[in-house]
């Protein structure tokens, strides 16, 4: 790797001379401008306003534009005389922990590689120093033109270095956030939460730039003469749904896209929120759209399932138990039917005699007359 500063690091007393590459590097696709018509290359060419001419790398230099509009020459050497420590020097000012750097400061990367034989002991120095105590080293350091803030950290077994921002340079978070109060209810967090274990983590080396894979794909089909892949047609929005039925959308997608259970593939949806109603945030919401909340359903489906068992135990029951009883059944009929007959008849008899009653069921039996001889 080219490096593109020199320089040392000073550690107190002690001075590592290093050098300074990329610790990153751009992927991006990039395009030239040309002329529509013809395909011919359109260029920027560097000229002279007072000249009119088109001058040479070698003949441009630096300059300061003052509020009247003049210039002020600055050269290399007025820069390389600058009054500050830091012009060709990192100089560490500090030990933090590593959470103390807000990430809106971080900006390029860098890796510090030692310079020469003697530099390998005091890097490997350092290097450890930082590894053990689990802190990373504030430094200040000048390149391109200007002091920087830098954050000195163990990447492996080297140091690599992070631009920072000067505090002042971070705006301050103001008018981003909604103005409006909303109140988040548990469900809807329990919901998200939901969500996210279900996303669950991911291997970052899997991501790759999927939109330069794309257009590398363009770019290959144009210069064979072929017909550049069509764009898959964006799949159309589906009904508005409320905040929670978005959610529990969301999470049975997630699983359903993980392998795990689902009861189908969820509809894209564009979220709204509900209007603010005068209840707690601790009651349980209303249904919406008349889709029940998730643990109302788990309780219905439960017991669902529980009468299913108890009907189906009934009935088994009621079968084996069927054909034994059987038998004893038509006995206690015929004896309760008996006995209800011999009942009616004594309480026929006992009745009095002037009242009527049925022919067959009252009749007297007369009995029959001796004859004489």
């Amino acid at each position: 790797m080219r490096s593109i500063w020199n320089g040392a690091i000073s550690f107190g007393l002690v001075s590592i001379p290093i050098k300074l590459v990329n610790a990153t590097e751009s992927h991006a696709v990039s395009f030239r401008q040309i002329h529509t018509e013809d395909g011919g290359r359109i260029r920027y060419r560097k000229v002279c306003e007072l000249e009119d001419r088109e001058v040479g790398q070698d003949e441009i230099g630096k300059a300061y534009e003052d509020a009247d509009g003049s210039m002020i020459p600055i050269t290399d050497e007025d820069l390389s005389h600058l009054p500050i420590p830091t012009a060709r020097t990192i100089e560490i000012v500090a030990f933090v922990p590593e959470e103390r750097i807000d990430p809106l400061q971080m900006g390029s990367a860098y890796y510090l590689a030692a310079s020469g034989a003697p530099a390998a002991k005091p890097y490997t120095l350092l290097r450890e120093a930082l590894g053990r105590s689990n802190r990373v080293a504030i430094a200040k350091f000048a390149l391109r033109g200007r002091e920087r803030l830098g954050m000195l950290r163990v990447v492996g077994d080297a140091i690599a270095m992070h631009g920072l921002l000067w505090p002042d340079e971070v705006r301050a978070p103001e008018g981003v956030a909604p103005d409006a109060g909303v109140t988040v209810r548990d469900q809807e967090l329990d919901l998200a939460d939901a969500l996210m274990d279900t996303l669950g983590e991911i291997d970052l080396d899997d991501l790759h730039d999927e939109y330069r894979e794309a257009l590398e794909q363009v770019i290959a089909a144009k210069a064979a003469g072929e017909t550049p892949p069509e764009t898959r047609e964006e799949a159309a929005p589906g009904k508005v749904l409320d905040l929670m039925a978005a959610l529990e959308s969301s999470v049975r997608a997630a699983r359903e896209s993980r392998g795990g259970e689902g009861a189908g593939p969820a509809e894209e949806a564009d979220v709204r929120t509900l209007p603010q109603r005068g209840t707690s945030s601790r009651r349980t919401p209303k249904e919406t759209g008349g889709k029940a909340s998730t643990s109302t359903a788990a309780k219905k489906t439960a017991a669902k399932k529980t009468a299913a068992k108890k009907t189906e135990a009934k009935k088994s029951t009621a079968s084996a138990a069927g054909k034994s009883t059987a038998k004893s059944t038509a006995k206690s009929t015929a004896k309760s039917a008996g006995s209800a007959k011999k009942t009616a008849a004594k309480s026929t008899a006992k009745k009095p005699a002037g009242k009527s009653a049925p022919a067959k069921s009252t009749a007297k039996k007369t009995p029959p007359r001796k004859r004489s001889a």
